[in-house]
């Protein structure tokens, strides 16, 4: 009624200020990360090498539909979905372990390439483009994951 003062519950005021200062806590804290994991060119780039592999497997065996294709596939698609998880944690440990996550995954996809040419599923022209391309997402990582300062 009018003249009465509102009384809220200390609980949902106690609450709302901490929310508030965990906000600001991690924007101090997390200065130089991107706001927004698609502006990361480690993310693009992973992207880029899912799309590549995807269209490189599209032409293996159908007997590998559910062997090498698969597990190339797989891995690639770790790559930018690691990126994107740990951008999104908010928090530089967790970020620098999904990235190395990303590394991880970065590797099995060369050593599958590397596999998958050896078989004859991949032309040496289309295997050293993907190991190129993986290479230099690697090193993006790499720099990306020392940058990271905890």
């Amino acid at each position: 009624m009018i003249g009465e003062s509102t009384q809220y519950p200390v609980l949902s005021t106690q609450y709302s200020v901490l929310s508030l200062l965990n906000l600001i806590f991690i924007e101090l804290s997390t200065p130089n990360m991107a706001q927004d994991y698609k502006e990361l060119v480690a993310w693009q780039k992973g992207i880029e090498l899912v799309t590549d592999i995807y269209q490189a497997t599209a032409k293996f065996p159908k007997e590998e539909q559910y062997g090498l294709t698969s597990q190339l596939r797989r891995a690639s698609v770790s790559v930018p979905s690691n990126i994107a998880e740990g951008q999104a944690r908010f928090s530089k440990p967790d970020f620098r372990h999904f990235l190395r996550q990303a590394r991880g995954s970065v590797a099995e996809v060369e050593t599958q390439i590397v596999i998958s040419k050896n078989l004859g599923f991949l032309e040496e022209k289309i295997a050293s483009s993907l190991l190129r391309k993986a290479a230099e997402l690697g090193r993006i990582l790499n720099g990306l994951i020392r940058s990271i300062k905890i």
